[in-house]
């Protein structure tokens, strides 16, 4: 049985704010996380080698025979075919990073240690075509490439369930419903990518969809949602208003009016009713976002970069983000005005003004969001969250300025 670990390495900390609350490999680009599309793909077990903190809640699991993976790589035919091929001790290079390793449980035993391993043969893989992130723009980037590959996947010699003849179709055959999916009175266009929805998944009516498009497990796009394309709106989250080449992870909620383009949100966040998201400059510059591993603000090389923002962060009603704004896990942002570009984890902006969220106020609310959805918020994902506000706190400057 194939044994697949996917880790973290330096691409982590440019993907953050993300990856404070999950590894790598749990990230949603096209339809599926990395992990399920390895999966998928290679069979078999898949694990993780992550951060300490999170290695409770994303253990590692390693037998004899394991295929160590860097988890920013997407998985294509091409790399999953080489890597069948692969010989014990053999490891596949790009541009000088580590992508794919076979080792034994001892090997891996002694990584975990942070020992040497030796004997590993590099294999470069420069004539090899697959997809990869290495910064958090490109989760968006690259969407209507993944898009397309896991649509191709999750479809394979599969038939769509019927659609309302109540919907105008354009690329019929490029358009995929799963069962208990309802879909009435709107317009898809699969012609200038596919479109899929998922399970137990409601378009509602009057709703204007250009693919490539996801709508996975449980999400609800609200009446007369206008999607432009390369957007996937990831398990049970709730969607209205105008979209673009947006990523939502799991479980949020854009409801109501506004614009959101060249944005990421993560799990459980909220915009409220009629915020906006800048995606282009007046200027037409490129776009700075903040860079956590540098802590500095970074330039994408893109003229469109909207809002990326971390788990568990909610925005007010007219809200206004700024173009290339990130936003940190359990933030609170409402009032007139825009906001700052970079909010910090655990903070509470009030008019641009900004101070701590004191960790029991934002448990309460986290609690209270995760219980509507019948989600437990339990220990591990508290302390996972407590360790993040003491990892963050030199981002939260006004903390330590004399008389706060």
């Amino acid at each position: 049985m194939t044994n697949v670990i996917l880790f973290d390495n330096e691409v982590r900390e440019r993907l953050l704010p993300l990856t404070y609350t999950r590894p790598v490999a749990n990230l949603r680009i096209g339809i599926l996380t990395i992990r399920e599309k390895w999966e998928r793909m290679m069979g078999g077990t898949v694990s993780y080698i992550t951060q300490d903190y999170l290695a409770d809640r994303y253990p590692i699991e390693y037998e004899q025979d394991n295929f160590l993976v860097n988890a920013s790589a997407l998985p294509s035919d091409q790399l999953c075919r080489l890597m069948r091929q692969m010989e014990p001790n053999e490891a596949y290079l790009h541009n000088g990073e580590l992508i794919a390793a076979r080792m034994d449980d001892k090997q891996i035993e002694r990584l975990m240690r942070d020992e040497d391993i030796h004997n590993l043969k590099g294999i470069d893989l420069e004539d090899t075509s697959f997809l990869k992130i290495n910064h958090l723009w490109d989760i968006f980037r690259l969407n209507h490439l993944a898009l397309e590959e896991d649509f191709d996947l999750i479809t394979k010699g599969r038939v769509s369930e019927p659609i309302s003849p109540t919907n105008q179709l354009l690329g019929k055959e490029r358009i995929f419903v799963e069962p208990g999916a309802r879909v009435e009175c709107s317009v898809l266009n699969a012609t200038n990518g596919p479109i899929y929805i998922g399970k137990d998944t409601e378009v509602m009516e009057g709703c204007l969809i250009r693919g490539g498009f996801a709508l996975c497990e449980g999400a609800v796009l609200k009446m007369g949602a206008k999607i432009y394309g390369a957007t996937t709106i990831g398990p049970g989250c709730r969607v209205g208003g105008e979209v673009n080449n947006s990523v939502l992870q799991a479980n949020s909620n854009k409801g109501h009016g506004g614009y959101l383009g060249n944005s990421i949100l993560g799990e459980w966040c909220n915009l409220g009713a009629s915020t906006n998201v800048s995606n282009l400059r007046n200027t037409y510059d490129e776009v700075k976002i903040w860079n956590y591993e540098d802590n500095v603000f970074q330039s994408t090389g893109l003229q469109f970069c909207g809002l990326i923002m971390g788990d568990h962060s909610k925005s007010g009603i007219n809200t206004m983000f700024n173009t290339g704004t990130v936003v940190g896990v359990c933030a609170n942002i409402f009032g007139s005005g825009f906001p700052p570009k970079h909010i910090p984890s655990f903070s509470w902006c009030d008019n641009g003004a900004l101070e701590t969220y004191r960790s029991e106020k934002a448990f309460d609310m986290v609690e209270r969001v995760m219980t509507r959805r019948e989600v437990e918020f339990d220990t591990d994902e508290r302390l996972i969250l407590l360790r993040i506000l003491e990892d963050t706190a030199n981002q939260r400057s006004w903390e330590n300025e004399p008389g706060t």
